[in-house]
């Protein structure tokens, strides 16, 4: 349980004159309890105070593996035969009494869901939107997150091992990330960060392909696109690789976008634009008349989610801070011909930055 940023969210509260915050995305929850969970079409909930202790609603099947996760407070759980937001409205009158105001996780909240809580809360004021104080709360990374993120992201080094070794003639995508998969499972390695991504040649051009039947063959670059969660924090890396030797073109995008990687790793310092950085990479690109065909972002914040605030795009004047993290991976995608992207998440220092994956960048070829 993080009771640090639970007293930071509290003060907050107080501050705004909010009675009451009501956090439903999970992400969010096992960020503040520790507790992780997918509760699919059921119901998990954190509530956190101005004023008395937070208590943790969850269906009753996950009650005692919330109780272990380190949570200090209550566990309130609910059957599936009961009326989920009636139970809510009972805790909180006999916790709270009826809340001025609750501040809500407005993107991670269905209408329906909305609709029945404020049905059950009609002098209540719900116009708070949680998500940019949490935002804000995630921004700069602790020591310690940094020392779990620099965990998450040795096991994705370890992945990419495993994904390199099993390329082959004939082998399918599929069962690249299938051999990832099962071996960092077999390490204790329960949970990607998202669904490994392997892509080999024209399927690579596009930035989010499904991995499938399609079959490894010589003289193609073969994309890796990976992460995986450990201690409730994620790690999110790409290589792109050859199998046998590139073509002149494969090894000209790849070596345009190491450029353009590299550069904007080299830019990363406190003080300078998340806008900034995501230019940086660009103009390489452009430099070489590709431009059109890096059609994403720079990069992404991460930390106990793989992908949260900020976003390093046109527009955003956001200053970098030490102790940010982020992902910096530009990309050329030539539909049906090719596809590179090169990704490192990466943590500010004071004059600088380092990278969470250590895996050579440089254009490897697998024999």
């Amino acid at each position: 349980m993080n009771k640090t940023k639970l007293n930071e969210l509290t003060t907050w509260l107080t501050q705004q004159d909010i009675s009451l915050a009501y956090l439903t995305n999970p992400e969010s929850i096992a960020y503040f309890t520790g507790f992780e969970s997918e509760p699919h079409e059921r119901i998990l909930a954190l509530f956190v105070p101005a004023n008395g202790e937070p208590f943790l609603f969850t269906p009753a099947l996950d009650v005692k593996e919330a109780e272990h996760s380190g949570f200090l407070y209550d566990v309130v759980g609910y059957l599936d035969s009961e009326s989920p937001f009636k139970k809510i409205k009972h805790e909180i009158l006999a916790r709270y009494g009826t809340p001025k105001q609750m501040a809500l996780e407005k993107g991670a909240l269905t209408l329906d869901r909305f609709e029945q809580l404020t049905a059950l809360f009609d002098t209540t004021a719900f116009e708070f939107d949680l998500t940019p104080q949490i935002q804000a709360m995630q921004l700069v990374k602790t020591a310690a997150e940094i020392e779990k993120l620099q965990v998450a992201g040795s096991w994705a080094d370890v992945a990419f091992e495993i994904g390199f070794q099993a390329v082959r003639e004939g082998i399918s995508e599929q069962e690249i990330v299938a051999e990832i998969e099962y071996q960092l499972k077999k390490q204790g390695i329960s949970h990607m960060s998202f669904d490994t991504l392997v892509l080999a040649g024209d399927n690579a051009a596009n930035p989010h392909g499904t991995p499938g039947a399609r079959k490894i063959a010589p003289n193609e670059l073969v994309l890796f696109d990976l992460g995986v969660i450990a201690n409730g924090y994620c790690s999110d890396a790409t290589r792109t690789v050859s199998f046998k030797k590139p073509t002149a073109l494969q090894a000209k995008i790849h070596a345009i976008v190491l450029e353009a990687q590299l550069t904007a790793q080299k830019a990363v310092r406190p003080g300078i634009k998340a806008s900034q950085l995501d230019q940086i990479a660009r103009d390489v690109i452009e430099s070489y008349g590709y431009g059109e065909y890096f059609n994403h972002r720079l990069g992404h914040g991460i930390g106990a989610s793989v992908h949260e605030y900020p976003s390093l795009v046109a527009g955003n004047d956001l200053v970098i801070e030490e102790g940010m993290c982020f992902s910096l991976e530009p990309g050329i995608y030539i539909p049906n011909e090719v596809g590179v992207r090169i990704e490192d998440c990466v943590y500010v220092t004071k004059d600088g930055c380092h990278s969470f994956t250590k895996t050579s960048k440089e254009l490897l070829q697998l024999d």
